[in-house]
């Protein structure tokens, strides 16, 4: 979707990346799941509003990004094949593709991902394929951000859902026509529909840096920087 409906914090998983120059794939990935927060991410579907997660990335050249993996929560006992629609948006950083002056419903938008997308793929128009492999049958995060969980000032800062537990998921897909990127300052954000319940994409320790020059040879791991948001269509939330 190109409009977002609620941005909430969590991290981003692992992208393969070439540039014009190099043919190789080069993995983006911000380490292992560290437990501390499940935070959901979903597309837009018959009954429920629209929730994404999102974490930023910077990068120092132009970028194809030709696939990603990321991971999550299903709920207890929910098949694989319950499983919908993938999609995965990228956002630049406000004001770009914004609204200027902002609603005013957040503390800042300073660093906050823009009003609508820059670009999105999606498995429901084709545009990626996805597969997915269980990996722990039984996880727990220490804390949530579920539907529903953010609010406007000035009742924003909530303290979170609370913990959650469920299956362990990593999804991978491909995108049909790569993410071409220019150097800049990016969200990545993947959603997920399920037959029942909300995927619940969850957090890491540590995030890679692309603003080496060139960004494609070496990555240098540093503290990940967390942020939360929450957009309904009403109008932007973040805690």
């Amino acid at each position: 979707m190109n409009t977002r409906a609620s941005w909430v914090a969590a991290c981003v998983g692992a992208l393969a990346c070439t540039t014009p120059a190099a043919a190789a794939p080069f993995t983006f990935d911000n380490g292992d799941v560290d437990g501390r927060l499940a935070s959901a991410s979903r597309p837009s579907s018959a009954g429920q509003f629209e929730i994404e997660s999102a974490d930023d990335f910077l990068l120092a050249n132009r970028t194809l990004i030709s696939g990603a993996s990321f991971v999550g929560l299903l709920p207890a006992n929910a098949p694989l094949a319950s499983i919908g629609d993938v999609t995965v948006e990228v956002y630049r950083v406000f004001p770009l593709d914004s609204t200027v002056p902002p609603s005013g419903h957040v503390p800042t938008r300073a660093n906050s991902p823009s009003d609508v997308a820059f670009d999105s793929r999606d498995s429901a128009g084709a545009g990626l394929t996805f597969s997915s492999t269980l990996l722990n049958a039984s996880f727990t995060a220490l804390n949530s951000i579920q539907p529903g969980g953010l609010h406007p000032l000035p009742g924003q800062t909530t303290g979170g859902d609370g913990a959650v537990s469920g299956q362990e998921v990593r999804i991978d897909v491909n995108f049909a026509t790569p993410f071409d990127l220019a150097a800049n300052h990016y969200f990545f954000i993947p959603q997920v529909s399920l037959a029942n319940g909300s995927f619940l994409w969850l957090s890491s320790v540590l995030l890679f840096d692309h603003r080496l020059d060139p960004p494609m040879t070496t990555s240098v791991r540093l503290p990940r920087r967390t942020c939360a948001f929450e957009r309904q269509d009403v109008g932007n939330y973040d805690t």
